[in-house]
């Protein structure tokens, strides 16, 4: 617990978790009057930009970092084995209801799951904290962790000699993620040291909504509607607006206007039965799309990363929405690891629960149950670059 923060209530009811309130916001991104990206198509409603409420578009009123998410054992999971996601807490959300602990630390209410944490802010914002390095276990050979001058370093070891290196600090931030090959030459992915002072309690950054120049339809690109070959373009697409500086990975996660510079992919191919995040067997071949462009991205540049991203519908409270809306998005990124040899370590995960709605509506809705998929290497490296 940090200095001067209130000593942990009594533990709460999983059924008391708050509801937010919903009114609809803004456009997420600033639209150019007069353009082409104007308006999303017409009668398309999964071009539609996402719509957020004010209370999910201000900064934390507490300025602290993030918990980390509890530990996990990091055992190998051989290949064939299995989809990974649920393996621990089950494969639907009523079985996480009577396991959470509930705390309030600081004026944050702070939910507890055996492998994440969900923090609501007084403001009433909400963020929901995992651990990558879970989905490394696939394939792995080996798997070794060691501290070394109050840095944790977890080393994945695959039957090709091939290693993964992820470092932590003390607080459980990222710092680095490193693939050493057999011949020992080490390459960088994520470099994640850089701290702008700006950043309020160093995961949320206050930018102005990107200004969108080109077609929604190119901004917004809905996987069931777009090419091969588009899919790839959007993945190797520029940032939309100017990029000043490099964001750390937890700014990009939790600052919708950071995230919001690239172009994303709605992976509307897939459906998931309601509280749950398995993917069908019979819709797991509707990523071969997504998987192609991803692997044909990584070998053009090994250094790529991409955010894998997850939403659900508003019906259900806020605290399983979120939680949900994070495992689904862990979900399809294993599964692109698993079935479609997508390298892990070019992949991250976050669930946005029902904060992003793209159809304004408190009922069930399809075009809000979906993944995106969101390149961040330019936010990531602070390529500056005027977009094209």
């Amino acid at each position: 617990m940090l200095p001067g923060t209130q000593p942990p209530a009594a533990a709460a009811p999983p059924a008391a978790a708050p509801t937010i309130a919903r009114p609809a916001g803004p456009p997420a991104p600033t639209i150019v009057p007069g353009s082409a990206a104007a308006t999303p198509p017409p009668n398309k409603p999964q071009y539609a930009p996402p719509m957020a409420s004010s209370a999910f578009r201000a900064a934390p009123q507490v300025a602290a970092p993030l918990p980390p998410p509890p530990r996990r054992d990091l055992t190998p999971l051989a290949v064939g084995a299995g989809f990974v996601a649920g393996a621990i807490v089950g494969a639907t959300i009523a079985d996480l209801q009577g396991q959470r602990q509930v705390v309030v630390e600081g004026g944050r209410t702070v939910y507890t799951e055996p492998d994440r944490v969900i923090v609501v802010d007084p403001s009433g914002q909400a963020y929901v904290r995992g651990d990558d390095l879970y989905r490394f276990r696939y394939g792995a050979r080996d798997i070794r962790t060691e501290t070394v001058g109050g840095e944790t370093r977890t080393i994945v070891i695959r039957p090709d000699g091939s290693q993964i290196i992820t470092v932590v600090g003390p607080d459980g931030q990222l710092l680095r993620r490193i693939r050493r090959g057999p011949d020992g030459r080490e390459l960088v992915i994520i470099d994640n040291t850089y701290r702008d002072p700006r950043a309020v309690g160093g995961f949320y950054v206050d930018l102005p909504p990107p200004v969108v120049r080109i077609p929604y339809d190119r901004y917004i690109v809905a996987a069931d509607a777009a090419s091969p070959d588009l899919i790839y373009e959007t993945m190797e697409a520029p940032p939309v607006d100017r990029i000043d500086r490099r964001y750390t990975l937890e700014e990009i996660r939790y600052s919708p206007n950071v995230r919001m510079l690239m172009p994303s992919i709605d992976v509307n191919t897939i459906n998931f039965d309601s509280g749950s995040w398995a993917i069908p067997p019979d819709q797991a071949a509707k990523l071969q799309a997504i998987a192609d462009g991803l692997n044909r991205a990584i070998q053009r540049n090994p250094r790529e990363v991409f955010l894998i991203e997850g939403h659900t519908d508003a019906t259900g409270n806020d605290t399983d929405n979120l939680s949900l809306s994070d495992r689904r998005a862990q979900s399809a990124a294993e599964l692109l690891t698993q079935q479609f040899n997508v390298p892990a370590e070019n992949l991250t995960s976050q669930g946005y629960g029902s904060q992003y709605l793209k159809e304004q509506t408190d009922g069930p809705s399809r075009i809000n149950r979906r993944v995106t998929v969101r390149r961040i290497t330019p936010l990531l490296t602070g390529d500056a670059s005027a977009p094209r």
